[in-house]
C-alpha cells in the first residue's frame, strides 16, 4: 500500500501537526519508561505521563481547559485490524516513527460499515505530534518495517474508560464499546468476542 507522509497535504482532511508546543519531555518517558511488548499494549492514563508539565498546556491550549488523560500505546503492529472514533481530537506523539491507518467517518456508511479501500497510511517521524479530528477514524499505529513503536495517546479525561450503563443493539449505539470509543471491527482482525464489526474488504498491512 502506498505510505505517505504526514507532511503531505492529504493529511489535512484528518488532522494537522502540532506545531508549537514541546513534547521532548513526553518523548523521553516513552523512551525510558514504557515497555516495548511484541504485542499492542495500551494505557489510557500514566503517571509519569500526567505529571509532567507539559500537561496543563495541553489542556489549556489543545482542549479549551477541558481535562485530559495523558497514556500511550506500544508495541508492534503492521494490520488494520479495527478503526475507532471519538466525539473529540485525539494527539498523538511520536516516540519513534510509526505509521498511522486514516479514514473518515463521514464514509461510513447507514448500515454502519465502512470500506478498508479508503484507508489512507501516513508515516509520522519521531519526536512529531499530530491532531487528528474527531471525524477522523483511526486505531492501533503500525511499525515501520516490522519495528516496534512507541506512541503518547491524549485524550478528554475517561476517554476508553469502561462505559458503565447498557447501551442498545442496534446502529451507532451498538458501536459504543468504551467511554468516548465508537468501534467498527475487521472479522480478520482478532478482536475479542463480541466486538462490533463493520469493516469491509481487506484487513490491511502496511508491509504489502
Amino acid at each position: 500500500m502506498k505510505i505517505y507522509s504526514v507532511t503531505d497535504k492529504r493529511f489535512g482532511q484528518y488532522g494537522k501537526i502540532v506545531k508549537d508546543i514541546d513534547f521532548s519531555e513526553i518523548v523521553r518517558v516513552l523512551k525510558e519508561s514504557t515497555p516495548l511488548p511484541e504485542g499492542v499494549a495500551y494505557v489510557p492514563g500514566l503517571k509519569e505521563l500526567e505529571e509532567l508539565p507539559v500537561k496543563e498546556e495541553l489542556t489549556n491550549k489543545m482542549y479549551g481547559e477541558m481535562p485530559i488523560q495523558i497514556g500511550y500505546c506500544n508495541g508492534h503492529n503492521s494490520m488494520l485490524n479495527a478503526l475507532e472514533y471519538h466525539r473529540s481530537s485525539e494527539i498523538n506523539v511520536m516516540a519513534t516513527d510509526a505509521i498511522l491507518l486514516l479514514g473518515r467517518e463521514q464514509d461510513i456508511t447507514e448500515e454502519f460499515t465502512y470500506d478498508t479501500s479508503l484507508v489512507e497510511a501516513f508515516l509520522v517521524p519521531e519526536g512529531t505530534a499530530v491532531e487528528m479530528y474527531a471525524t477522523t477514524l483511526h486505531y492501533a499505529p503500525c511499525g515501520v518495517k516490522d519495528a516496534g513503536f512507541k506512541v503518547a495517546i491524549i485524550l478528554p479525561e475517561g476517554t476508553n474508560l469502561d462505559v458503565e450503563k447498557s447501551h442498545g443493539t442496534e446502529g451507532e449505539d451498538a458501536r459504543l464499546t468504551a467511554k468516548n470509543k465508537w468501534l467498527l471491527g475487521h472479522p480478520e482482525g482478532g478482536l475479542p468476542e463480541g466486538s462490533p464489526m463493520g469493516l469491509t474488504g481487506k484487513n490491511l498491512n502496511v508491509n504489502d
